[in-house]
């Protein structure tokens, strides 16, 4: 039997005058006209106009496109949070090109590889970052050999930098971003995409497995995440935001995009430092940023001398990246931090749920506050369809708060696919869904808690024990600045918790024993007794370039630590 064709009550057609594939890169344009002399960019002494960034990016649109880079080109950029990074997001697929920006904090042969992986043309490097580019380059010529096709190669000089990087990057004949942008036009026509599934982004995961994929993002994801973002955070037009999220992590999550959107400013920050989030908060009245669990940690636990407090009005966060803990999440409210929990991958486009706040909450205790704001929460309003899943059935796990499942997504805000990487893809979007690999309950209101990512899922005796919750009891100890839970070879029960935990200043010089005796009878008063860490060792924690805490390095040094013996007792 033939498929019915889908109907309607009319045959209208698609036209010019009333369909435009979507892409975010018409906020800049509406930005620049709306508000040509609103600050868009703020670099040190440096500053932008809405006008002066449209121009910038049509020049790089156009600078590019005359070095015959449009669609179907890749250009990387190495680069932390400074205005020509901004510029990037725009400029590079007004010319019809794809965005990969790297990440600063890896090193030489994996650059080498996404640079290789990626075929980017063209390579924007900031000059701190010039010799890391050089070595990369290097790597991918002995490798390749006499085929290797240089890319072309800019350098991006930074005012606030150490003048010594830019002048040998120069020497040696690179092309200044500078003089790259003086080259364009400024009043260039760019076009929108012919086809709103064109990518606009390439961007690697973060490398905690052996090998980085490659998420190919696309301008209609891109536009739909941008006023998504906005609309969760009740943003503002004009809002003021800082840049402690590097813009290189999953395109700083979208909001590149969404503060053209809102005509908003964005203020850069090239280190990010507790001192440098408050002095910015107080100096530009700043509104909102974004930060991983790990930044937040370091805000609450600065110095009295690098904090301006009381703030000098409530500033709006979002976290997302890892589980928060839940006295992290305290610590920052109780400082006057507005803390909106948010959950996402590379491959959502960033957040994709939020602990959405119900007025409701706001007579509860505040421990029991920052207990429901921990959770992951309720699906972004772009995207389309989420659940938790029975990883052997594929059916939706009960609303109960208890049974443990996958979490799936599916929509637009979902990528494109993993580039030139057909068996993940296969894998990923298995049963129509994109599978996160995170175990998370479902509670009777709906809202999803992340229990662990599927591989750090203690066994322990044949029990399930979530490194997540262990971690959060953990966190509560005095003495505790970081923590991180993984399983440990047993003796007896195959494996066990061990907790690795990085100490608050003023307990360096404590007995290391006593202290790891004292951490696990507070975890004993607080946890079932076979999901307390059986051994505890101090020191700081493996990250990754995005700050996540490398729990397969972790494993890795639980394993070399040899098994737990069983106790003689």
């Amino acid at each position: 039997m033939a498929a019915t064709k889908s109907r309607d009550i009319d045959d209208l057609p698609k036209i010019q005058a009333n369909y435009t594939a979507l892409t975010p890169l018409w906020f800049l344009d509406r930005a620049a006209a709306v508000h040509p002399t609103r600050k868009s960019l703020i670099h040190g002494s440096r500053e932008y106009t809405w006008r002066q960034t449209y121009e910038r990016c049509r020049r790089l649109a156009s600078a590019l496109a005359d070095r015959s880079i449009g669609p179907g080109s890749t250009v990387a950029v190495i680069a932390p949070n400074t205005p020509a990074m901004y510029e990037a997001h725009f400029g590079i697929p007004m010319c019809g090109a794809v965005l990969n920006a790297v990440n600063i904090r890896l090193n030489a042969p994996t650059i080498a590889f996404l640079l290789g992986h990626s075929q980017s043309a063209v390579i924007m490097v900031d000059q701190e970052f010039f010799t890391l580019a050089e070595e990369s380059l290097r790597l991918m010529e002995e490798k390749a050999g006499s085929s290797f096709k240089r890319p072309l190669l800019i350098v991006i000089g930074d005012h606030t930098c150490p003048p010594e990087s830019l002048h040998r990057a120069l020497s040696k004949g690179v092309v200044e971003y500078e003089d790259f942008l003086g080259s364009g036009d400024p009043n260039y026509a760019w076009e929108t995409p012919a086809d709103e599934w064109q990518s606009i982004a390439l961007g690697y995961t973060s490398g905690t497995t052996a090998s980085p994929k490659g998420v190919v993002l696309h301008h209609r994801g891109a536009y739909l995440m941008a006023l998504s973002n906005p609309l969760i955070w009740g943003m503002q037009e004009g809002s003021v935001y800082l840049w402690t999220l590097p813009m290189f992590h999953c395109n700083g999550w979208c909001f590149t995009w969404a503060l053209a959107a809102l005509s908003g400013t964005n203020i850069c920050l090239r280190q990010v430092t507790a001192k440098e989030v408050y002095s910015s908060i107080a100096k530009y009245n700043v509104t909102h940023f974004c930060a991983a669990p790990v930044v937040l940690n370091t805000i609450v636990n600065a110095p009295q001398e690098d904090t301006i407090l009381p703030l000098p009005h409530t500033v709006h966060v979002m976290t997302a990246g890892a589980a928060p803990p839940p006295s992290v999440l305290f610590s920052m409210n109780q400082k006057g931090f507005r803390v909106t929990h948010t959950y996402g991958l590379s491959e959502t486009y960033g957040p994709s749920t939020v602990a959405a706040w119900k007025p409701e909450w706001d007579s509860l205790p505040p421990e029991t506050q920052a207990k429901l704001n921990a959770r992951q929460g309720v699906r972004y309003i772009g995207m389309e369809q989420l659940d938790v899943i029975d990883t052997q059935t594929g059916k939706p796990v009960p609303a109960d708060g208890k049974t443990a499942g996958e979490i799936v997504f599916r929509g637009n805000m979902v990528m494109k696919g993993y580039l030139k990487n057909p068996k993940a893809n296969e894998e990923t979007f298995a049963g129509g869904w994109f599978h996160s690999g995170d175990i998370a309950v479902k509670h009777p209101d709906n809202y999803i808690e992340i229990k662990d990512r599927s591989k750090d899922i203690i066994i322990s005796g044949g029990e399930n024990i979530s490194s997540v919750e262990v971690e959060n009891v953990v966190y509560h100890h005095p003495a505790v600045l970081e923590a991180s839970v993984v399983a440990r070879p047993d003796e007896r029960w195959q494996e066990s918790p061990c907790a690795f935990v990085t100490v608050k200043s003023g307990y360096e010089k404590q007995d290391q024993n006593n202290l790891a005796q004292d951490i696990m009878k507070f975890c004993k008063e607080k946890l079932p007794a076979y999901w307390v860490p059986k051994s505890v060792v101090f020191g700081p924690l493996p990250k990754t370039a995005t700050g996540k805490i490398q729990k397969h390095v972790l494993r890795t040094k639980a394993k070399e630590l040899g098994p737990v013996p069983r106790s003689r007792l």
